[in-house]
């Protein structure tokens, strides 16, 4: 089991990595390469069409995950969520056609919409085959499935810039000819790694059963989904292009920082579904796993704030740092909080505790959207980071005060103490040094000092991790 959760954990860190390497390629390249109007269309598109296909999903997604972890057959569960994707994927596209042959005068914005919407219907048609990998634990394989769109896009987009020919239209063709290329690559895989029967068969009484199943997680993606590029679309629509292409940018920085979240998290689900159909819940190494993750969170904070300004005014000819210094202090504020709240969130969900997930986040959308209702039109962008900062701070609140597991009621101790070291690790090292390398440096042995002193991290971390690998 060690060598196993270690060998899962370094595969999907090394795809993450990958995919996040050549995410940074394709998005500085786009940011650098168009002007920030453009730039900022492309990115409400994009906004608009993943929170599409997200709520089209239904929550089965992470339901097929649960169910194949759980011993249930993995062909049955294809059939059924590939019938899914393709009836809800087509319908949509077939709306989106509709609406430009019904209109007259159809705008630019709309037409990008429509073109790009091809590429993410390709990739809206493979996600059946890699959850069903994901649910087999056959990490290796999910990861060449994830890689090729990202692959093509990133080197066409340097082909591009490298001889002057970046355009919106060829910006379109790349993206599309990548979301193709890596539906027929995940088919081809799959069909050659795995002894699943790939059918498509109408089974009418296990898709209702299924859809019965997710109808408490299809609320919670319906909300996620909402949540997640509210505030991106309000900014495009309310505000300003321009102003969504710099939110855009700090906020795709910062979800890149969220790797090692990104890393863990698909692990968990199996790993604590198993874990909790037991009788005995290790809650020891629970707390480990927790205290791990934030000191992590923390200091991914720290190096973000620490040297942002410089960095990144200096590869992006100064459109993008300064002007986003605030914005992404207040965003790095919330990744303690994504942290705690994934893992709770995987606890609950591993439970089934799915109505109460659901409430949670109904809440959590609430919160968000009227703070951004009420702070991007005074405050702009840096409004929409403090509207999703107090989302996540609500999320993690409730989520604590539903816990059933006693052990765990202080698990938020280890979020507040590592922020707060590396809240003072900052200041400090900004007063005593000038320059970001010294800051950097300076900042990170602070953090450690301070780490030490509030017992966040201990010498006998070492052997309680090696137990809990094992």
């Amino acid at each position: 089991m060690k060598q196993r959760l270690i060998h899962n954990l370094s595969i999907n860190g090394v795809q993450l990595i990958v995919n996040q390497m050549l995410g940074l390629g394709i998005f500085y390249v786009l940011s650098t390469g168009l002007d920030k109007n453009n730039f900022g269309k492309i990115n409400l598109a994009l906004a608009i069409l993943l929170a599409i296909f997200n709520i089209l999903s239904f929550g089965i997604d992470q339901l097929v995950i649960k169910k194949i972890a759980s011993g249930v057959d993995s062909s049955t569960i294809l059939s059924i969520y590939l019938t899914h994707v393709l009836i809800t994927g087509i319908l949509f596209y077939g709306l989106l056609l509709f609406g430009f042959y019904l209109f007259q005068q159809i705008n630019v914005f709309y037409s990008l919409l429509l073109l790009i919407g091809i590429g993410k219907l390709m990739i809206f048609f493979s996600t059946p085959f890699k959850q069903v990998a994901n649910g087999l634990e056959r990490f290796k394989l999910l990861a060449y499935m994830s890689v090729i769109s990202n692959i093509i896009r990133c080197a066409g987009l340097i082909t591009f810039a490298a001889t002057n020919h970046l355009s919106l239209r060829n910006v379109i063709l790349i993206f599309v000819s990548g979301d193709i290329a890596e539906l027929l690559l995940v088919i081809y895989l799959f069909k050659r790694a795995i002894k699943t029967p790939l059918t498509l068969k109408w089974n009418g009484a296990g898709y209702i059963n299924l859809l019965r199943e997710s109808l408490p997680q299809t609320g919670v993606v319906l909300i996620t989904s909402a949540l997640a590029r509210f505030d991106w679309i309000f900014i495009g629509f309310m505000v300003s292009a321009i102003k969504l292409a710099e939110y855009s940018f700090a906020y795709k920085i910062f979800e890149i920082s969220t790797l090692p979240l990104l890393a863990i998290a698909p692990l968990l689900i199996p790993r604590f579904t198993k874990q909790f159909q037991q009788t005995v819940i290790k809650v020891k190494e629970l707390k480990l796993l927790v205290r791990a993750e934030m000191i992590v969170a923390a200091f991914t904070g720290l190096f973000l704030n620490s040297c942002w300004s410089p960095v990144i005014d200096k590869i992006t000819s100064g459109k993008y740092g300064l002007i986003n210094t605030k914005t992404i202090f207040i965003l790095s504020l919330c990744l303690p909080l994504l942290y705690l709240n994934n893992f709770l969130w995987t606890i609950y969900f591993a439970h089934g505790r799915m109505k109460m997930i659901l409430s949670s986040f109904i809440i959590t959308f609430l919160v968000n959207v009227t703070g951004d209702v009420l702070l991007i039109p005074f405050f702009k962008n840096e409004g929409a980071a403090f509207a999703f900062l107090s989302a996540c701070l609500v999320q993690t609140v409730y989520y604590l005060k539903k816990n059933t597991i006693n052990e765990l009621n202080h698990i938020w101790q280890p979020a507040f103490f590592c922020t707060l070291c590396a809240l003072i690790s900052g200041v400090a090292s900004r007063m005593l040094f000038t320059g970001y390398p010294l800051i950097l440096t300076s900042g990170i042995i602070i953090y450690i000092i301070l780490l030490f002193a509030t017992a966040q991290l201990r010498l006998s971390d070492r052997k309680e991790l090696a137990i809990f690998n094992s």
